[in-house]
């Protein structure tokens, strides 16, 4: 290979790395090591996708992937290609065959195996880009996997809110031993029209939320309680919903069986940040008597997730 071939051949991998996008893949299931095994085979498939992180919860009976790869543009600029795409669509094929929501417990709500799909921009791209992946990514679980795909945020033609959805669908009801979601808990026919996919579900797949927006930090704060009605009331407070912090999500749920957990979304981590969060948690706890222990983030920010998937790319092409 010439010195030319090799130096376009980096100018466009170089071009190809300035341009990341990531994608939050949940699945509800994270004790079949089984059905993990499979699904992390099908991770492999493209190995310019990188897994750069998971986050396991036995409790919550979950999973979620961080996937980064990149995103290939035309010469109008409007986005052609990514990895993610088809490495996304492995991984869902894969937990469709080897998980039962049916068969399905934990202390996280959930209304699909393959329950969430959020992509974020990194680097240089930019939300349209996002976008673009999502509603490509729900077309085709919608068609090829026949389950019902709820777009939300900026992949939604409102930019609904994911909240606002789940809400309407019951999500946030626990459906078995009062804190617990068990099964499929809806009928077979969705009240409202998904945006992609059939209206009836199969309540072995359940549903799928997909969405884009600019970066989420999850953050989770354990409060030192058995009563889940308590922490409940904490996180409410807390929470925007609520008339707590602005751009906060809240869920109070059973952790254990002598713990509880506020988990916490931030949807604009560099306005209303981790600190905030856990000093009002602390604050409202201490009024209830209880004391909650140090929070903790489960995922990178995004400028180390940047970080560790160019170092992880570089080892797999060296």
């Amino acid at each position: 290979m010439d010195f030319h071939s090799t130096s376009k051949k980096k100018k466009t991998r170089i071009g190809n790395q300035s341009m990341l996008l990531c994608c939050k893949l949940f699945i509800s299931e994270s004790r079949n090591r089984t059905a993990l095994d499979s699904i992390e085979r099908a991770a492999s498939v493209d190995p310019e996708t990188v897994t750069v992180t998971k986050f396991e919860d036995r409790h919550y009976n979950r999973i979620r992937y961080t996937l980064v790869s990149y995103v290939v543009l035309d010469t109008t600029g409007t986005p052609i290609y990514s990895p993610l795409h088809q490495t996304v669509l492995a991984m869902a094929g894969a937990a469709y065959a080897a998980i039962n929501l049916e068969s399905h417990c934990g202390a996280y709500p959930r209304l699909g195996v393959v329950d969430e799909i959020l992509f974020h921009p990194l680097a240089r791209a930019t939300l349209d880009e996002a976008s673009w992946l999502a509603k490509s990514v729900a077309a085709d679980i919608g068609s090829r996997f026949q389950v019902p795909v709820f777009l939300y945020a900026a992949a939604h033609p409102t930019c609904k809110p994911l909240d606002t959805i789940r809400r309407e669908l019951g999500y946030y009801r626990p459906n078995f031993l009062g804190s617990q979601w068990a099964g499929w808990s809806m009928s077979e026919i969705l009240p409202e029209k998904p945006d992609e996919g059939p209206q009836q579900v199969s309540p072995a797949r359940g549903i799928s939320m997909i969405g884009a927006r600019p970066w989420v930090a999850l953050y989770n704060v354990p409060v030192i309680s058995t009563d889940v009605s308590v922490t409940r009331r904490i996180a409410r407070m807390v929470s925007a919903r609520g008339g707590g912090l602005p751009t906060v999500q809240t869920l109070g749920l059973v952790h254990g069986e002598d713990s509880t957990e506020i988990a916490c979304m931030l949807l604009e981590p560099n306005q209303i940040g981790a600190d905030k969060v856990h000093s009002r948690i602390e604050m409202l706890a201490a009024e209830e008597g209880l004391d909650v222990e140090k929070g903790y983030f489960t995922d990178f920010s995004p400028e180390m997730i940047v970080e560790k998937y160019m170092n992880l790319i570089s080892a797999t092409r060296d």
